[in-house]
Formats: C-alpha cells, sequence, structure tokens
C-alpha cells in the first residue's frame, strides 16, 4: 500500500497552483484540465492519466462528504520529477481505503489512488480545521522545471 503519513508540501515546496473554492457538478473536469495543462508544460504527460484520476477521486470526497463542499486544492512540481496535488478541506474526519462489497455502488476512491499513484496519504491540518489529502505521480524519466 502507498498510504504514508508525510509533511504538507507547502512546508518544503512552493505550490505552482493553488485554489480555494466549493466544488460542484463540474469542478472536477475543470481542475483535470488545469492540471493537464501544467503537466503538459512540465513534460509529464506519462503521469497525466493517473494524476487525472486520482485527482477525481479526491474531489468526489470532497462533494460526497465535505459540508459545504469548500476545499483548497495545491499543484506542485517535484524536484526529481513528477507532481504532487493535495486537496485540503475542514472536514476533521481522516479517509481510509476500503474495498467494500463487490456489489457496492462507491467508497473505492481511495483504493484506485492508491493503485494509480505512487504515494498518497492524509493527515490533519496544522490549524487543526480539517484535513489534507495528497497525493504524489513520479516521472518516469528526468525533468527540467
Amino acid at each position: 500500500m502507498n498510504h504514508v503519513i508525510d509533511p504538507q508540501a507547502d512546508d518544503l515546496l512552493e505550490a505552482t497552483y493553488r485554489a480555494d473554492f466549493a466544488m460542484g457538478e463540474h469542478s472536477a473536469r475543470h481542475l483535470r484540465r488545469i492540471l493537464r495543462l501544467y503537466l503538459t508544460a512540465w513534460d509529464l504527460l506519462d503521469v497525466a492519466d493517473a494524476a487525472e484520476l486520482a485527482l477525481t477521486e479526491l474531489i468526489a470526497n470532497v462533494v460526497r462528504h465535505v459540508p459545504g463542499r469548500r476545499c483548497q486544492t495545491l499543484i506542485f512540481l517535484l524536484p526529481a520529477g513528477g507532481v504532487r496535488v493535495e486537496v485540503a478541506d475542514g472536514c476533521p474526519e481522516l479517509p481510509r481505503a476500503a474495498l467494500g462489497d463487490a456489489l457496492d455502488e462507491g467508497g473505492r476512491g481511495l483504493v484506485l489512488v492508491d493503485a494509480v499513484t505512487d504515494r498518497w496519504g492524509a493527515e490533519p491540518r496544522r490549524d487543526g480545521r480539517g484535513k489534507t489529502v495528497w497525493f504524489e505521480c513520479l516521472a518516469t524519466k528526468a525533468v527540467d522545471g
């Protein structure tokens, strides 16, 4: 399993993209487009499909489980090559990957995130108001920042 506890990247890196708003019906689609633009500019298209799928799952969790659907989304270029995406919200409950029943229509989002990313995790926000869920997709080749 790729799930680890890690310091929030804004302690270590500067976010290339940062947005803070309430998620709606089309938010995941818009954020996927934004992420793809950055990945294209960084020559990281080899991780685009996985990163877009993982981002979609994290946004879907906000829409389903966070009152008010408000979150902050951050995109980071990793120095070693790859992308890190963080989704922070005001709900303090940390998510857990659960396999669920084979006939369940939902509940597998974090299992997918685990399957398609190199690392992911969740931790309480430093201000004590909610959590940050993040993932990293590492490049298969060196990246020029």
